[in-house]
């Protein structure tokens, strides 16, 4: 029996009400909701350095964060303050938390259909006696299958997202403590260059007046102006520092204007008296190791990645749908309609086979990655111990044996056995074993700035051994020139 076409028309358009109010659906259960994820990245941050972070997105709290850096800037700034400002007010951190929106929207799109299409055809009879119409709404049958699995795939790449900007934040913080070190490292070398400059001057006009009264070589008074004239280029040199590694705190602390006048301790803090232990260590930092956590997420998505490619290989073309045609003469017919490519060629080989070798290579990436992490830590809290010992040592042997050098000199000189020249010289040595112990204290915070970096979750490069020629006091050389006088 032949369906009426009144009939006919209500069928068609309760087809097409079906699929419409399906895609709307599905479509309407997505939205974005900015900053979502950055919760747990506040969180994580809290944990492992106590610092607060905040994301400026035009909310009341942007002025508060903004009176917690003037509030910082107004006193002396420790290195605690220094990596909160930049936490705070740091723009680049600003533009990585867009990381968060980015890999929320990529979760949205992964939870959509793709739209339907409407085609048409319109066919003229040659004879006379009307038009053929033919309307067809189609939908690609693949994206409603494959959702679960996309957005499966789409959550584990927001979750990477998450560690790779708890990580950014984490690199920050650490680079704003290593250069507050740097620049304290560098007042103290200014000021101890200064000493120098100081005594080299007095020498040199010493030097001066022997020579005026023929009581000494024209030689020597030349040595004493070479050695006064280099004293005057490493203190401008250690000067250099200091405006150099100025502008990187305010690079790192996002200031510029008048807030760049904020002053810091001048002295790095000695040596603790309780250094990390070693035990557990390698357990400590595999527990709180972002990159292990990332590599785990890569593996994740490789995965499902892999488990999307193996099932609709064959069908990333399927559409199904319904069509109307109305006939020649005036009637309607409508009914479903599909369209699937004949997989002669194009199997999925291709796509397949690259799934399967990304999980391989992420697989093999996160075991690397874990026994990376192991050998840092080691290294790295070896390195600690080594610094700490150095620095001590200069301090409690190195130090103490310039002062009785500098006391016995000027015994000596008292009793006219050794000039003037050979007890600056004794003093000069004194100060350059200040600036020897500088260094060493310079060495041991950033090795354990490196250290703590590890332990909140972030894997530094492995450093290359290097000869420390900052040991070399200069102690021989020095009293073989002054031995001339």
């Amino acid at each position: 029996m032949r369906t009426p076409p009144r009939q006919r028309h209500r069928q068609r358009h309760l087809a097409l009400f079906v699929i419409t109010a399906a895609g709307l659906w599905v479509g309407g259960c997505a939205g974005m909701k900015p900053g979502m994820g950055f919760d747990d990245v506040q969180r994580c941050v809290s944990e492992r350095t106590g610092q607060k972070v905040h994301w400026d997105n035009g909310s009341p709290e942007d002025e508060e964060a903004r009176a917690a850096v003037r509030g910082l800037l107004a006193s002396e700034l420790s290195a605690d303050g220094a990596v909160q400002i930049a936490l705070l007010n740091n723009r680049n951190l600003q533009a990585v938390y867009e990381d968060l929106n980015l890999a929320q929207a990529d979760l949205v799109q992964a939870g959509l259909l793709k739209n339907p299409v409407l085609s048409g055809e319109v066919r003229f009879a040659t004879a006379g006696g009307g038009t053929d119409v033919v309307l067809d709404l189609s939908q690609d049958f693949v994206s409603l299958l494959s959702m679960p699995l996309r957005k499966g795939r789409a959550q584990a790449q927001f979750e990477a997202a998450k560690v790779r900007v708890t990580g950014a934040v984490l690199d920050l913080a650490s680079e704003t403590r290593v250069a507050y070190n740097e620049l304290q490292a560098a007042e103290q070398r200014r000021e101890l260059r200064g000493t120098v400059a100081e005594g080299m001057a007095a020498s040199y006009e010493f030097a001066k007046r022997l020579r005026a009264a023929g009581n000494t070589r024209e030689l020597d008074l030349f040595n004493e102006r070479a050695r006064y004239e280099q004293s005057k280029l490493d203190l401008a040199a250690s000067e250099a520092d200091v405006v150099q590694l100025r502008e990187t705190m305010n690079e790192l602390m996002g200031l510029w204007g008048d807030s760049v006048g904020w002053r810091i301790a001048g002295r790095l803090p000695p040596i603790p008296a309780d250094e990390i232990p070693s035990e557990g260590l390698e357990a400590r930092a595999v527990e709180r190791s972002g990159d292990l956590e990332l590599a785990r997420r890569e593996v994740e998505v490789a995965a499902r990645t892999l488990g999307i490619a193996k099932p609709f290989a064959l069908l990333q073309e399927l559409n199904t749908g319904v069509a109307s045609e109305r006939d020649f003469d005036g009637s309607w017919s409508v009914g479903p309609s599909w369209s699937l490519p004949i997989p002669l060629f194009d199997q999925g080989q291709g796509e397949i086979g690259t799934a399967n070798a990304r999980l391989r290579q992420a697989a093999q990436h996160y075991y690397a990655t874990a026994v990376a992490l192991r050998a840092r830590v080691r290294a790295a809290h070896a390195a600690v111990l080594s610094a700490r010992d150095r620095a001590l040592y200069v301090e409690k042997v190195m130090l103490p044996l310039r002062e009785k050098i500098v006391d016995e000199s000027q015994l000596h000189y008292n009793a006219m056995q050794v000039s003037a020249f050979q007890l600056l010289q004794a003093k000069r040595d004194q100060v350059e074993g200040g600036v020897l112990y500088v260094e060493s204290l310079r060495g041991y915070w950033l090795a354990r700035a490196k250290l703590e970096l590890i332990l909140s979750g972030r894997m530094p490069p492995m450093s290359q051994p290097t000869r420390d020629s900052n040991m070399n006091t200069g102690a021989s050389s020095g009293n073989s020139r002054a031995g001339g006088h």
